[in-house]
């Protein structure tokens, strides 16, 4: 994985573990998703803005390899790099135990671009998160 270039910390609540006391699999996406549209916002993207041009993001596939389970009120870091594969934007994404530097989990989330509903081979906003 290159060098992540954006992170924020989060703290685990206790409903999003289950009977085992564990973060549920599922949140683990909705945690991946935030980092992306914080990423996002700060670069000044606005899937609103963008939308109501007819400019669609959209998320194509997504790997999760689970490492390390987080319990509630772990604190842990999420970080994210972004590169172009062809006409996708891979979002390459770990989640990292503060208090030991524990992988959690790596992702890989694959999106395109549409307009107005056809696939685009490139899109300069998104070609400018590329660093």
């Amino acid at each position: 994985m290159n060098e992540f270039i954006y992170e924020m910390e989060f703290k685990v609540r206790d409903y999003e573990c289950d009977i085992q006391g564990i973060v549920n699999n599922a949140n683990y996406q909705h945690y991946l998703e935030h980092t992306r549209h914080e990423f996002l916002k700060q670069n000044n993207v606005s899937f609103s803005e963008l939308h109501s041009r007819g400019v669609d993001a959209v998320v194509s596939h997504v790997e999760i390899q689970y490492k390390n389970s987080l319990r509630p009120d772990d604190i842990f870091v999420s970080k994210l790099n972004v590169v172009k594969h062809g006409a996708k934007y891979v979002f390459n994404q770990a989640i990292f135990r503060k208090n030991d530097n524990a992988l959690c989990i790596r992702a890989k989330i694959e999106t395109v671009i549409l307009i107005n509903g056809k696939l685009q081979k490139g899109f300069e906003i998104f070609d400018n998160l590329i660093k």
